[in-house]
């Protein structure tokens, strides 16, 4: 089988091996779809805070099963499925507590260990969800979507809660379509203008140009009367955007923080104290996440597919992260094909 592989940054390979074979608990799966993230573009860059090379990329996911044994999911040979990426160790305090999102020893797939860019590969059982008859595309967009939906749900959105999404990449966009699907009144802030208009055209009730030092304040002011936003949920992990969701907030808001940096902010923390915010970091998603939008999602209550702007055959990834690193402004979700 061929498969993708991130040698060092910006050098990318198309490699052969034999095709794996599942072990005990284990199905084997034929990889269908695979979304382009920002793990596996800052990958590509060299500027991904977890990262080793050489990798294995990918952890968004639509496969079809090839072999599977008995299980109590309902599982068979030929459903189309996604799913869960993050492999949790069970044994830390966090995954004791149920909060295996965040195990201590967490490993993604494409991150800390390798990733799902093969043509064939294969995952515990627990880890697979019946897709539930959606598209084999769409399905390759449920894992980002569980990362903003499971954002979303953090900053505790409540409906006619005034929401500034910062950020509008994949994930601000859909954490931009959670927050709307939870009642709020959403603003989407970027310095991209033509992916603002996606955030428009994709529901959102206004957007914010960030194009000078003053227009983020200028707009809060305008979307929210001078009080700020309820909730702000930060989307993109740059110390900017981190102070620009502290600054943007309302007293006695909520800052959420699902960008992933590996740079320092050095800031005046009083802010936090100051305004009495409440900041949460969100780290991955839960199993109910993913049940939830694979439902929502099937019921048409969320639509999804409306983001995907580039599909490139998976020989051809290297030029598909290219093109993205050169133009993200004007390419929202890529689907590398299997």
């Amino acid at each position: 089988m061929k498969y993708i592989s991130i040698n060092a940054p910006r050098q990318v390979e198309i490699l052969e091996k034999p095709a794996p074979k599942p072990g005990n608990g284990e199905a084997l799966l034929k990889m269908r779809y695979g979304g382009i993230c920002g793990t596996d573009l800052n990958m590509y860059r060299g500027a991904f805070a977890y990262g080793a090379y050489p990798r294995v990329p990918g952890h968004e996911i639509s496969a079809e099963i090839v072999e599977i044994g008995e299980n109590d999911r309902g599982l068979k040979s030929g459903m189309l499925v996604t799913a869960n990426p993050y492999f949790n160790c069970g044994k830390c305090y966090s995954c004791r507590r149920g909060l295996v999102n965040c195990c201590t020893s967490n490993e993604t797939l494409g991150a800390q260990r390798d990733g799902a860019y093969l043509q064939y590969f294969t995952l515990p059982v627990e880890r697979i969800y019946d897709g539930k008859g959606l598209s084999a595309k769409t399905l390759a967009l449920i894992e980002p979507f569980c990362i903003s939906y499971h954002g979303a749900k953090r900053g505790s959105i409540q409906a006619g809660d005034k929401v500034l999404v910062v950020g509008s990449g994949t994930i601000g966009i859909l954490a931009a379509a959670a927050a709307k699907h939870l009642g709020a009144e959403v603003t989407v802030c970027d310095i991209s203008e033509k992916r603002l208009k996606f955030a428009l055209a994709l529901g959102a009730d206004g957007v914010i140009v960030n194009n000078g030092p003053e227009a983020l304040a200028e707009g809060t002011v305008e979307r929210t009367g001078g009080n700020g936003f309820d909730v702000v949920l930060e989307a993109v992990g740059l110390p900017s955007t981190f102070q620009d969701s502290l600054d943007s907030a309302a007293f006695g808001g909520r800052v959420v923080l699902i960008g992933i940096s590996n740079r320092n902010l050095d800031f005046n923390f009083n802010i936090i104290q100051k305004k009495e915010l409440n900041v949460f970091g969100s780290r991955n998603a839960l199993r109910e996440d993913f049940l939830e939008l694979i439902d929502l999602v099937g019921r048409g209550t969320l639509k999804v597919d409306e983001i995907i702007t580039h599909i490139y055959p998976f020989e051809k990834a290297g030029a598909a992260l290219a093109d993205l690193d050169r133009n993200q402004g004007d390419m929202l979700k890529v689907l590398l094909e299997f």
